[in-house]
């Protein structure tokens, strides 16, 4: 293997973190900002993209940030290793309520394709990078542009998803329709594609979006039931100046009442 061998336990329910076992020398990279606690032994270190080019000088380490940087992502990442002589432990956190997964990349053909901030943390060797997608559709309309991420290597990667997840196995020729926020990851074999919604009506008013994602089989899936962007607009929408407060409300509990709150 080329990547380091970590262990690892996931705790919590609806907020996860993930705590990770390093032997000396061993080191694992992971996002800016997401890192939860560590022992004393443990050595952080803030490097230019995923750290896979490191040691392949100016130009690896330059190429390697630029790649982050198309995926909206930091063109900084953290590398932590335990300097010390025993085992160590580093815990890393999830950025909102959900479900932190673990992807033996070795089990899955080597290849991640995943939404540009589903990466949480990595086993270092892990190459964190960008995958373009090759339909004019699937780029346009597709929600997150041409630009996907993909984890690469023969290592442990951990990716978030918000709320509950579904793990689908697709078999050959089988074909789910998949609100485009939901989709969490798939397999490199998956055949991803853009859908138009049928009828204007439903189009317009169906409050779902004008397009699904398409995945066609074989390979495995992962979707999540609480997108990022669709639990901030609830709460953007609840605290903006068309959002009502109970409080201070001439309506008060009348008013959540009529239109469904309660």
């Amino acid at each position: 293997m080329n990547a380091h061998e970590i262990d690892y336990q996931i705790n919590g329910s609806e907020m996860q973190y993930v705590e990770i076992e390093l032997d000396p020398g061993e080191s694992v990279v992971a996002e800016a900002g997401s890192m939860m606690m560590m022992d004393q032994s443990i050595q952080m270190e803030t490097i230019f993209g995923d750290g896979s080019d490191q040691g392949k000088g100016l130009m690896g380490k330059l190429f390697g940030a630029g790649k982050r940087l198309l995926t909206g992502e930091s063109l900084f990442m953290t590398v932590f290793t335990n300097r010390g002589r025993g085992k160590e432990r580093v815990s890393f956190a999830s950025p909102y309520p959900g479900r932190i997964l673990p992807m033996d990349l070795s089990m899955l053909g080597g290849k991640l394709i995943c939404q540009k901030d589903a990466f949480l943390c990595a086993a270092k060797g892990v190459s964190v990078g960008i995958d373009f997608q090759r339909k004019l559709g699937t780029g346009f309309f597709g929600g997150e542009g041409f630009i996907m991420q993909k984890i690469e290597g023969d290592g442990l990667a951990f990716v978030h998803a918000g709320g509950a997840i579904c793990e689908r196995v697709l078999q050959p020729g089988e074909m789910i329709r998949v609100d485009t926020g939901c989709l969490v990851a798939m397999t490199q074999d998956v055949d991803y594609d853009i859908e138009f919604v049928k009828g204007i009506k439903t189009a317009i008013f169906g409050g779902e979006g004008l397009f699904f994602a398409t995945l066609r089989g074989p390979g495995r899936v992962w979707i999540q039931s609480l997108p990022f962007s669709r639990l901030a607009d609830r709460v953007l929408s609840a605290a903006g100046p068309g959002g009502r407060k109970e409080e201070g409300s001439i309506l008060g509990g009348l008013g959540n009442l009529l239109d469904g709150d309660r």
